[in-house]
């Protein structure tokens, strides 16, 4: 089948679709995070447990497992995005400005979960972006989209205790409903190849979810992201705002934290052939918990700088090899499939995370909840790496 004028590579469409989308990755990211660093002390100041921040700041992972291999099927099947990804960029608006007027717990939970099935639709605007570009300039379209997310990532999160001192809180909020709406108006003109539509075979779904080489690299980056978002996300920018940090600071380590993950990735890329995938990740576990451990002695904020170090940069080497370990065996026509199941199961990880870690902090203490999560993440992590087939290429 031919490639029609506004996706061929080199047209004047083409460049132009190409440009809109890039804006939209971009904004799409600044919407979510440019109030991240600070939200765990914003809903600390609103609640009266860790246990409720823990929990409110849960759903953003639980929407997004719950809704992410439900929508890639049905995008699958009507064959269509953009409409999935216009949806999701309204409810990124909406949820941020339930955020900034929530006065009570349950409203800070109902704003994080509107915002948690914003994000769920971050795959059908990958696979948006993907179709513009022909199967072999796909290494291409995948660096580009990383690129123009982690400056988004990097940007946003940067800006947010600039922000706050500025004019409190609730700026960054609606900066983040503001740049969605700028994500909507970029999309709103590009014009979207309808695929033809696709309905799900159950019994092929069933045979690549029982699979053990898909099933294990997912659950380990569950295992990964639960120990990621119990500590960069929700409770390591408390410790740090306990040992005096203000937003300023704390929007520093987040960042700081992003831009690691983003030299990890290269890493991981530049020397996976050379030491095999599943060293990498037993190395991603073990700087994993050895962050996370450090979290429970940390005195200092040079040492949640030097903490946040070592977890991005296990998260860097984790995540995409685990990511590709997942979907290096299945055939082209199920990767699609193979890779939102990964990150459905991962986002199970984000949700886990501060709900249980939440939990653990009001009955043990920080330090303990710090201890049993580095603990639990390494023997499960080194347990599961050990029945990884030890395949060298990605």
């Amino acid at each position: 089948m031919s490639r029609s004028a506004v996706s061929r590579p080199g047209t004047t469409n083409h460049r132009m679709m190409t440009i809109l989308l890039c804006v939209a990755v971009l904004m799409y990211w600044i919407s979510l995070y440019i109030y991240a660093p600070t939200l765990p002390t914003y809903v600390e100041n609103k609640v009266d447990s860790l246990s409720s921040v823990g929990i409110i700041l849960s759903m953003y992972g639980l929407w997004q497992a719950i809704i992410r291999f439900p929508l890639g099927l049905v995008a699958d099947w009507v064959g269509r995005r953009k409409p999935f990804v216009l949806v999701g960029l309204s409810l990124g608006a909406l949820g941020a400005l339930l955020l900034a007027s929530a006065d009570s717990a349950s409203g800070l939970l109902i704003g994080r979960a509107v915002t948690g099935l914003a994000a769920g639709t971050w795959v059908p605007l990958v696979v948006m972006f993907s179709s513009l570009f022909p199967p072999e300039d796909a290494v291409r379209a995948s660096a580009l989209l990383t690129f123009v997310g982690g400056v988004g990532r990097i940007l946003a999160t940067a800006l947010t205790g600039t922000l706050n001192n500025w004019m409190g809180y609730s700026l960054a909020f609606y900066l983040a409903a503001a740049a969605a709406v700028v994500a909507v108006l970029t999309i709103l003109p590009a014009r979207e190849d309808p695929q033809p539509p696709k309905a799900p075979s159950l019994g092929d779904l069933a045979h690549l979810l029982s699979r053990s080489d898909v099933l294990l690299p997912s659950l380990l980056s569950m295992i990964h992201q639960y120990a990621n978002w119990a500590t960069t996300f929700s409770f390591v920018p408390i410790l740090a705002g306990a040992l005096g940090a203000d937003d300023v600071m704390l929007s520093a380590l987040l960042s700081f934290n992003i831009a690691v993950v983003t030299f990890g990735n290269l890493i991981a890329t530049a020397v996976v052939c050379r030491i095999g995938a599943r060293h990498m990740v037993y190395l991603s576990f073990v700087l994993l918990a050895l962050g996370t451990a450090s979290a429970a002695i940390a005195r200092s904020m040079v040492a949640v700088f030097v903490l946040q170090f070592v977890i991005g940069l296990s998260n860097g080497i984790g995540y995409p090899v685990l990511m590709g370990m997942s979907i290096r065996n299945v055939d082209e026509a199920q990767r699609g499939t193979a890779m939102v199941f990964h990150q459905a199961v991962y986002a199970i990880g984000m949700f886990a995370g501060p709900a249980l870690s939440g939990v653990l902090a009001d009955r043990f203490g920080m330090s303990p909840m710090f201890v049993a999560t580095a603990v639990a993440s390494l023997l499960i992590g080194l347990v599961g790496t050990r029945r990884l087939s030890a395949g060298r290429s990605l």
